[in-house]
């Protein structure tokens, strides 16, 4: 057992915290907002991730875990200091670390003894450097410490499965006693641990991001040929899946990815590249592909409609992905405030993200249920692809709506099927429905807002 200090509860804070817990180790959680604080006291999570909460209160009853604002008490002791903190994109694209440089000033001022600082947060390369003289700056001269680079690769909506059963441990440091600490605390978890240097443990989270982001915008770039040849993308990618050599994952054509990670670390790694003299073409794609899918997606629903002024749209899903409510570039607010630009009125639903969504989304209608945001709708787009999605009841749902009109961002159903259930239904990279096919397409009105 060992006394852990975790700075930051947002989703990968909370998680590490909590399940570091329920393997045995006694956590302190430290965070600066005092309504989460006291949230998380009362065993409630601020974040909807599944199986978080009953975690969180199990580990509160049995004393191992505890929250604080304050670094003295969240430090005191601790074997093992977690920095947890965010690093959202700056405006010029690179990682903002303020966060990061505020915690390493803390912990500077709070330390009494010998610690292993692990920084858990995706940083840029080099930042372990940083954060070693920040501290060595704020604390008391001759106090040991070692600093510890270990990334994280934990999805949201399967963090708490994914902490359990990692693919692998990443740990990176100038002090190899320190790193193979940090690799025996994490021994339960039965995962391959590979241990580096600090600069290629902090590039290893951004390569895996990056390449991860990159199979997403290929698969989108075939689905949109497809779309142009009358191929279906969706076998496409079945029939490339199988190859051992590819294989079936993040080969989903739909409008693109978005989250907390992949927008923000392909754009902080395109940074870096570029910064140092590089030239990332690749990168550049790959975010202009991503860009692409969600202006295309939008397109799809204007040539349907001919036109979206005055159009009522309905929307199912507005969080980044299915089993969490987070909205960080979600693409349903890029593609919700076009349609809106565009003089659409659109009602939405999301089965837990409505409440967050409000905030960047402010005037639109929220809606009860699925059935709610179709009614007198003149178009249904299915934008995130949460379970309850793909067992709809389509013929109630074609009566409460205005025209039977339905795009798929997710591709969760089928052409056929759908056509057969009276809709007009067009997917992503699946070919065009049978009405566009009898008169040439228009591909885009001059009038359509893209918000670039």
């Amino acid at each position: 057992m060992k006394n852990i200090c975790v700075i930051g509860t947002g989703y990968v804070g909370l998680v590490t915290g909590v399940c570091f817990a329920d393997l045995g180790n006694n956590v302190v959680c430290i965070d600066i907002d005092p309504h989460k604080i006291e949230m998380m006291r009362a065993g409630k999570s601020p974040i909807y991730e599944p199986g978080l909460e009953e975690l969180l209160e199990r580990n509160l009853r049995s004393g191992r875990l505890s929250f604080t604002d304050t670094y003295a008490v969240g430090m005191d002791n601790a074997d093992f200091v977690f920095i947890t903190v965010g690093t959202p994109m700056s405006d010029n694209g690179a990682a903002d670390l303020r966060y990061i440089e505020s915690a390493a000033r803390s912990i500077g001022a709070a330390l009494k003894g010998p610690v292993t600082i692990i920084d858990k947060s995706t940083v840029p390369v080099g930042t372990g450097d940083m954060v070693s003289e920040i501290i060595t700056e704020h604390a008391k001269p001759g106090i040991p410490f070692s600093i510890v680079s270990n990334p994280e690769f934990l999805r949201e909506g399967s963090a708490v499965r994914d902490f359990f059963n990692p693919d692998r441990i990443v740990l990176g440091s100038l002090d190899r006693s320190a790193a193979q600490q940090v690799a025996e605390l994490h021994a339960p978890l039965g995962a391959e641990i590979i241990i580096t240097d600090l600069r290629t443990a902090e590039m290893i989270k951004y390569a895996s991001n990056a390449f991860l982001a990159t199979r997403i915008s290929f698969i989108n770039e075939i689905a949109h040929i497809c779309e142009q040849l009358g191929a279906d993308a969706k076998e496409v990618a079945r029939g490339m899946g199988v190859d051992k050599r590819i294989g079936p994952y993040f080969l989903d054509a739909g409008i693109g990815y978005g989250g907390s990670c992949f927008p923000k670390d392909v754009l902080a790694l395109h940074h870096m590249a570029a910064s140092s003299g590089c030239h990332p073409q690749l990168l550049q794609a790959v975010m202009d592909i991503n860009k692409d899918a969600r202006r295309r997606f939008v397109e799809k629903v204007q040539t349907l409609l001919d036109g979206l002024n005055e159009k009522c749209i309905g929307v199912l899903g507005l969080s980044f992905k299915p089993n969490t409510d987070d909205m960080r570039e979600a693409p349903s607010v890029d593609i919700i405030e076009v349609l809106q630009k565009s003089g659409a009125h659109v009602k939405a639903y999301d089965p837990v993200a409505m409440e967050r969504a409000g905030e960047v989304l402010p005037s639109v209608t929220f809606c009860a249920t699925a059935y709610d945001a179709a009614k007198d709708a003149d178009a249904l787009l299915i934008v995130t692809e949460w379970n309850e999605f793909k067992q709809l009841n389509w013929e109630k749902l074609r009566n409460f709506m205005r025209r039977p009109i339905v795009v798929d961002g997710r591709n969760l159903y089928d052409p056929r099927e759908m056509a057969d259930r009276g809709f007009v239904y067009w997917g992503v990279g699946r070919g065009m429905p049978p009405t566009l096919l009898v008169q040439p397409a228009v591909r885009k009105d001059e009038h359509l807002v893209t918000g670039d």
